[in-house]
């Protein structure tokens, strides 16, 4: 399984915008220099993330993006589901994934995907901000 960029950007953008939180908002130009996305990759990303309530723009001037709660209250878990839907290794395990499957009901592998799937969505559920931003300033959290 390969998390695609959508979401490896997106934590990197958060924790971007969690490490310079005291600064005031963080202007989208600041994280795609920083982190090396384009700005309307930013854009595309935020607008996923706003709609989760994990981030807030702010337009003008000194406008740019806050967290939508403190660092430790955002999972990287919340950041993947809000950018990639639901964290799923197979199309058949993601929520209804049985009802577009025929093989669901009789298939000897799924409860191993489910499985999988229920244990990378737990370490990336109790995985915050916060901890992210404690690992980058070397302090180890997980």
């Amino acid at each position: 399984m390969r998390l695609s960029t959508r979401g490896r950007y997106a934590v990197r953008a958060m924790a971007d915008v969690a490490l310079h939180a005291g600064e005031g908002p963080v202007p989208r130009s600041e994280i795609a220099r920083r982190q090396g996305i384009s700005p309307d990759y930013i854009a595309h990303l935020f607008r996923k993330l706003e709609r989760a309530g994990l981030v807030q723009g702010m337009k003008g001037p000194a406008g740019g993006y806050c967290l939508g709660r403190h660092p430790s209250e955002i999972t990287v878990g919340e950041i993947v589901r809000a950018v990639e839907g639901p964290v799923a290794l197979v199309h058949c395990v993601a929520p209804g994934g049985e009802k577009r499957c025929p093989r669901a009901g009789v298939c000897p592998t799924r409860c191993l995907w489910q499985k999988a799937s229920a244990a990378i969505a737990d370490v990336l559920d109790h995985v915050t901000l916060q901890d992210l931003c404690a690992q980058a300033t070397g302090e180890p959290r997980f």
